[in-house]
């Protein structure tokens, strides 16, 4: 565990997509992260922000993707609410501009 809170804990994804890869998850069992309490969302958020102020040198990132699959439709194959931090590095992909648009490839190109 890299950093906890009363409602939430963090620590490495077990299958990281870039180096410091990790999940943010309230300790209560919910699958629906929009049926967690504010208070778990806003400890999730601020563990989030707490990591972000510890690994940024540590690691070297130059951004990082946050990011919550919400339903099966959406992803979601782990059924306990989690929230991705994946920090990004300069080169890692040819073209980051979209960011998160990229998951419909299609509708990534907005500009």
């Amino acid at each position: 565990m890299l950093a906890q809170s009363p409602l939430a804990v963090a620590f490495p994804d077990a299958y990281p997509i870039s180096p410091g890869h990790l999940l943010v998850v309230p300790r209560r069992h919910e699958p629906a992260f929009f049926a967690l309490s504010p208070d778990e969302q806003a400890q999730m958020l601020l563990l989030a922000t707490e990591l972000h102020g510890r690994l940024a040198a540590e690691l070297g990132f130059d951004g990082v993707n946050l990011g919550v699959n919400c339903g099966e439709v959406a992803g979601q194959t782990v059924h306990h609410a989690h929230l991705h931090f994946v920090p990004r590095y300069r080169g890692d992909v040819t073209e980051p501009a979209g960011g998160i648009r990229w998951i419909l490839p299609d509708k990534a190109r907005y500009w």
